[in-house]
């Protein structure tokens, strides 16, 4: 015991804590802010960022606090562990457990960008401890978090006109198609298309009905022009709405039968690709506007992004496009050749 005190008074010399018996007692106690455990820090976080963060990040957030509790007591065998414990070899373990984690079925859980996802967050939470001072080092300094990037899927014109074109009779599949194609020509992500009432749909400078909504995921105001075909949707549920009363424009399923039901919808159209809600999002971007000469920074402000560079990733100039920029380039080029002959 005495030694221990001895060290915990060592602790605070090197730390240019003032020195008292009353803090060599509570750092000998465990009271103290450096003997904070990793527990008490997702609390705390989670206590403070769950009226800052949306529903779905901390969601998230409390998947991410699973997985580290299953790594303490799978590979630590502890429940808990103190904060100044945490160093480069706890982070690289528990990044290994999570790409070696498999489900009941023995199918492994997670891809690379899942678990960057994971560590991502558990670096946030330790950048917190950091800036409260209840850890001095940072296990997260020497460690580089590596994602891999992808061409994210969207429907091509010729997808997009078999879609519209493609009637059911199922009631269910129809609602979620019209849904996912007033998404292709809004740029609306699923929550902001179930919370889309009348009172978001006004007339603008130009005479024509626009969409005023905030996005849920940033609170960025966006304002987007309702193209013919995304109003023909509108109207068609507004007769609906006359035989039944209903607070919302769409008769939007829960996103996950939504995604159920598109696959579904998807393979009856032909269309080989693995499609969910999203990928509206991602058509609108690239196919509706980039394709159709719409400038990217245009599109950014109809997408209600803060940054350009999110726009970026979200989309691709697909190779029609690219191949129409060439040929106008040729085009100029000939003209060029033209005058110079001509001139001589």
């Amino acid at each position: 015991m005495y030694n221990k005190l001895l060290e915990c008074h060592k602790e605070l010399l090197e730390e240019d804590r003032i020195i008292s018996s009353e803090a060599v007692k509570t750092r000998y106690l465990g009271e103290d802010d450096n003997s904070k455990t990793l527990r008490e820090l997702i609390a705390y976080h989670h206590g403070n960022m769950a009226y800052v963060l949306k529903r779905g990040t901390m969601k998230n957030y409390y998947t991410t606090e699973k997985y580290l509790y299953r790594f303490l007591l799978k590979k630590r065998r502890v429940k808990d562990i103190y904060l100044k414990q945490l160093n480069y070899e706890f982070v690289t373990d528990f990044e290994n457990f999570l790409r070696n984690y498999r489900n009941s079925k023995k199918q492994l859980m997670l891809g690379n960008n899942g678990v960057m996802k994971h560590l991502e967050r558990f670096k946030k939470m330790v950048n917190l401890a950091v800036k409260l001072e209840w850890t001095h080092k940072n296990p997260f300094n020497q460690f580089q978090l590596k994602y891999h990037k992808y061409d994210r899927a969207y429907l091509t014109e010729r997808e997009l006109e078999i879609l519209e074109g493609t009637e059911f009779t199922s009631e269910r599949l129809q609602r979620v198609k019209d849904c996912f194609v007033f998404s292709c020509y809004t740029g609306l992500s699923y929550v902001d298309v179930k919370e889309l009432t009348e009172d978001n749909i006004v007339k603008g400078i130009d005479n024509n009905y626009w969409i005023y909504t905030k996005r849920e995921k940033t609170d960025e105001r966006v304002k987007v022009p309702l193209l013919p075909k995304a109003l023909e949707i509108i109207e068609k549920y507004r007769r609906l709405q006359e035989k039944v009363f209903v607070d919302f424009l769409l008769p939007i399923s829960s996103n996950q039968k939504t995604n159920k039901y598109l696959k579904e919808i998807v393979a009856s159209c032909g269309i080989h690709k693995n499609i969910t809600f999203h990928v509206a999002r991602h058509t609108f971007a690239t196919t509706v506007m980039l394709s159709n000469g719409v400038p990217i920074e245009t599109v950014s402000k109809l997408l209600g992004h803060s940054k350009l560079t999110t726009t970026q990733l979200y989309a691709r100039v697909v190779e029609t496009k690219i191949g129409e920029d060439i040929g106008n380039l040729l085009e100029r080029f000939r003209e060029k050749e033209s005058r110079k002959s001509l001139g001589t």
